[in-house]
């Protein structure tokens, strides 16, 4: 199953102040949510952004909250959508798939991705656009989420399938950002 600019929504979950400092090998993580934020953008892409008890663990960071185009969804719930505010802003925008990034893959990415799988919606976890404190976190992070039957993918695999075809100003674009 190819991944629909059309049918898709980014979630960016809690790449905050107070957590990225802790992530395991963040640059390019960074890196990459940036790219996938910036394509969604120019691909009309809605992206959904949840910050974890912003009061205790901050803001998101600056080099993403340029490209939010809106407000964060603060949440309490390791799950986004165990957060009513959260789970009310991806259902108004009926996508059947979400392409996952952020932090901690094995807490707050998993719990949001499992309540989804559950619902019926198509989850693509970005391997290179997750991370956890520890390496090992990631791994059973990612190993535990393809075997509940979510689509473990990389960045460029995602903007590649928004975009179809190249020749295109957005292909241009787009490509320009991951070379």
């Amino acid at each position: 199953m190819l991944i629909s600019a059309d049918e898709s929504c980014l979630m960016v979950i809690d790449v905050q102040d107070k957590l990225v400092p802790a992530m395991s090998n963040m640059d390019p993580v960074i890196e990459n949510i940036q790219i996938l934020m910036s394509a969604a953008v120019k691909l009309s892409v809605p992206t959904l952004v949840s910050e974890q008890y912003s009061k205790g663990l901050g803001r998101t960071i600056a080099a993403l909250s340029s490209l939010m185009g809106g407000d964060a969804s603060e949440k309490i719930s390791f799950s986004g959508m165990a957060d009513t505010g959260f789970a009310s802003r991806f259902h108004n925008l009926e996508r059947r798939h979400v392409v996952m990034v952020g932090i901690e893959a094995h807490v707050c990415v998993l719990q949001t991705s499992m309540h989804l799988l559950n619902r019926g919606i198509r989850v693509f976890i970005v391997a290179d656009a997750t991370a956890s404190r520890t390496v090992k976190n990631h791994d059973l992070a990612l190993q535990r989420l393809a075997a509940a039957g979510a689509i473990i993918v990389s960045t460029e695999m995602v903007v590649f399938e928004w975009l179809e075809r190249a020749g295109t100003d957005e292909f241009k674009e787009l490509s320009r950002l991951i070379k």
